[in-house]
């Protein structure tokens, strides 16, 4: 028989797992000089959110042009598609 205190524990403990993978993640901050970049994200690759989300990798298709990715700064211009303001 399994100690009522052990129960609890597991119990406890896989509750706080699951609260943990509830809270929202951080927007991701780059260590080097970066600018956001709409248009250019590949679908469940975006930085953070959307017109429609709130959350990083939610985008629904490649190209969204709401959805957008750090690139380092002055490159967003030079990539086909890219653009520095949400359409």
């Amino acid at each position: 028989m399994t100690h009522p205190l052990v129960k609890a524990a597991v119990a406890g403990a896989l509750s706080a797992g699951v609260v943990g993978l509830v809270t929202a993640a951080p927007e991701p901050t780059p260590t080097y000089k970066a600018e956001k970049c709409y248009a250019i994200a590949k679908a469940g690759k975006n930085d953070c959110q959307t017109n429609t989300s709130a959350c990083a990798g939610t985008s629904k298709r490649d190209n969204q042009t709401d959805a957008w990715i750090y690139v380092p700064a002055g490159s967003c211009s030079k990539i086909v598609g890219g653009s520095l303001k949400k359409a």
